[in-house]
């Protein structure tokens, strides 16, 4: 790694590919912290007239983009850039990374949160498959787009090996935005994509209105799955007590701003889940996350009483209402 003393060097040109509130929000961050960005969308119109305007109104609330920010739908414009953040739905990643045209010092920075449904990978799995060549690296927290747009202090953790996450720190850090460092790409990847299924659980139960001792216990029981989970898969500890596991399962289970803990609290509120997932409405990562997290966990011997409850109430093999007294009626165990 290349150092000014004992200070990393930032990468110059930080590419983000995926314009939506996520993406939008990270490219504004690296441009706060004095990179020049480039912003790709997959629709071309949205981005030129991003372009045109130089405002995103639902995402910045009026505010102009900043002058270092460049929005393109040219896909190889991101491809030339010193490292790459990936904001794209989950389910998309694998679609997205075919054919990316990027040097093996590039680094492809995930920021989505889950697990590919139809295999069971984490994303970073993912990356591994379609791009074997690729420098790896994993951006995940207790964080909203908004706050980060609007300048409200936010910390995350980046995972990549120790150099690449020492510049990534280099290249995104600024006064409201902290990134922390971590090698444990499993740990925060897992956390990242557990957490929007326990929330959908979490927003069940206030839904119901069961009240806020039970969301507590539901929370401590979910993050014990986390952890068990975690440990089978060679997560370490500290990884899941941190930013990516214990800190953003915080958030999102508490939040109406999240949007798996909203659709949680519609489905206790009686919402039918077709009127949820109807086209046009919001992208909740749980719901396709929740059957391949209690996969996963079965191929590797580990039981997920809470994740394999919110499946079956997203698959109608049970109601909302019975999902709470189902797992309060199990055997008793020891904590």
């Amino acid at each position: 790694m290349t150092k000014t003393g004992d200070i990393p060097t930032a990468y110059p040109h930080i590419g983000v590919f995926g314009a939506g509130a996520w993406g939008t929000a990270l490219a504004v961050t690296a441009a706060k912290a004095g990179r020049t960005v480039t912003l790709w969308g997959r629709d071309v119109a949205r981005p030129e007239a991003m372009k045109s305007t130089r405002e995103k109104k639902s995402f910045l609330s009026g505010g102009a983009l900043p002058a270092n920010l460049e929005l393109t739908g040219e896909r190889a414009k991101v491809e030339r850039a010193d490292a790459i953040l990936a904001v794209v739905p989950t389910q998309s990643l694998r679609e997205v990374l075919t054919g990316f045209a990027t040097s093996p010092q590039c680094p492809i920075v995930l920021c989505m949160k889950g697990i590919e449904r139809g295999s069971g990978k984490l994303v970073t799995e993912v990356l591994r498959e379609a791009l074997p060549n690729a420098e790896p690296a994993l951006l995940s927290g207790p964080s909203f787009a908004r706050d980060v747009v609007q300048g409200l202090p936010t910390a995350v953790t980046i995972a990549a090996r120790t150099p690449i996450a020492q510049r990534l720190q280099a290249s995104l850090g600024h006064a409201t935005f902290r990134p922390y460092a971590s090698e444990d790409m499993i740990g925060v990847a897992l956390g990242g994509a557990a957490k929007n299924v326990y929330a959908i659980a979490c927003g069940i139960v206030i839904g119901l209105g069961l009240g806020e001792s039970a969301r507590a216990a539901l929370l401590a029981r979910s993050f014990s799955e986390l952890c068990q989970l975690g440990r089978a898969l060679g997560a370490r500890h500290e990884t899941l007590m941190g930013l990516s596991g214990l800190g953003d399962l915080m958030l999102t289970a508490t939040s109406s701003t999240s949007r798996n803990f909203s659709f949680g609290l519609a489905l206790g509120r009686g919402r039918p889940i077709r009127d949820l997932l109807a086209p046009g409405a919001p992208l909740v990562e749980g719901v396709e996350t929740a059957p391949a997290l209690v996969a996963r966990a079965r191929s590797a011997g580990v039981d997920l009483p809470v994740a394999a409850t919110v499946v079956d109430v997203l698959a109608g093999g049970m109601t909302p209402g019975a999902a709470v007294p189902w797992l309060m009626g199990r055997p008793y165990k020891k904590e």
